[in-house]
């Protein structure tokens, strides 16, 4: 037989080795799902970065109209004096820039194109966000049926899907803001105009985000904690919003910031091709339009709203990639 271990009374009373080494309580504690998404995104500089200039578009978006009446800033009073009507150019270098005017001046009327430019930024953004956010109300309902029911449900939504992505969505659009120009469903003017745009391009841009989330419910139905809440007599209803919605808010997050800046580039397509944003109404894709005619006269006209845009959309994907990469486990 084996001798028993005898217990000092100093091993009785050891401590954890943490506590041994005089370990901060900071590094021993535990950390929320949230908290290590942050300290991954924090560390993605890029991510953060495209984050910063995120944040101020908004903020310059929201604050268009304020900013405008302190500064004393129209986007459509008109300086003809600084115009050369030969020409149809600035008559300063550098596109007409000066202390009044940081960015130039529009070269066939003479508008501010910082006015411009501030004022076309809410527009956009508007458009785009309202219309993602269509595409993911419509996208996650029938992509979250779809993946959990499964079934008829599931073959009628995916061909659904297939059917909308088969639509010429460009000429469809094209044809659908042109006819609605004039005034429906008791609305005029720019409101019409905002409200044809964000329908148009959310309702038929969900397939993409429905497609994504069917993917996801249908791997996440099989999962165990699934099968627990089933086990437990759990209604499918439950399941659908306490269990499904929650771990689906990640991808969904992702996607509709990856989606924003597409919407962005749709709209600004949209009133390039003069069937979005009216003039006088400032809009990026409308500035590009109108530039079209007066590049060689005054190149930067079509160089700044191009700059615009492109700085919006690169700041997106740079926030969309961070936040994919934060928000997946099995990323590196």
């Amino acid at each position: 037989m084996t001798a028993p271990i005898e217990t000092t009374g100093s091993a009785a009373g050891a401590q954890p080795e943490a506590v041994l080494a005089g370990a901060p309580k900071s590094q021993i504690e535990g950390r929320s799902l949230t908290q290590i998404a942050w300290l991954r995104f924090k560390r993605d500089k890029v991510a953060v970065a495209g984050g910063i200039v995120v944040i101020l578009l908004i903020l310059l978006a929201v604050l268009a109209k304020p900013i405008e009446a302190v500064f004393g800033l129209d986007p459509n009073e008109f300086h003809q004096d600084l115009i050369d009507p030969s020409l149809l150019a600035p008559k300063d270098a550098w596109g007409g820039m000066s202390w009044e005017h940081p960015l130039g001046v529009d070269p066939q009327y003479g508008r501010d194109i910082l006015a411009r430019i501030i004022e076309g930024s809410w527009v956009s953004l508007l458009v785009a966000t309202g219309a993602t956010l269509l595409s993911v109300v419509i996208g996650t309902v029938l992509g979250v049926v779809a993946g959990f029911y499964g079934g008829w449900a599931d073959t009628v939504i995916s061909r659904t899907m297939d059917t909308f992505l088969a639509f010429p969505l460009l000429l469809f659009a094209i044809s659908i803001s042109a006819a609605l120009q004039d005034g429906a469903f008791g609305l005029s003017g720019l409101p019409l105009r905002i409200s044809v745009l964000i329908f148009v391009i959310g309702f038929f841009n969900w397939p993409y985000m429905g497609r994504i989330v069917r993917a996801q419910t249908l791997s996440l139905r099989e999962r165990e904690f699934v099968e627990a809440s089933r086990s437990l007599g759990a209604r499918g209803t439950f399941i659908l919003f306490r269990e499904l919605l929650p771990n689906l808010v990640a991808p969904i997050l992702v996607y509709s910031t990856l989606l924003i800046p597409t919407n962005i580039l749709f709209e600004a397509a949209l009133s390039f091709l003069s069937v979005g944003i009216a003039p006088p109404q400032a809009s990026w894709g409308g500035m590009l339009s109108q530039a079209t005619d007066l590049y060689q006269a005054d190149p930067q006209y079509m160089f700044v709203p191009g700059l615009a845009i492109f700085i919006t959309v690169l700041a997106f994907n740079l926030l969309g990639d961070g936040l994919r990469d934060a928000l997946d486990p099995r990323s590196k």
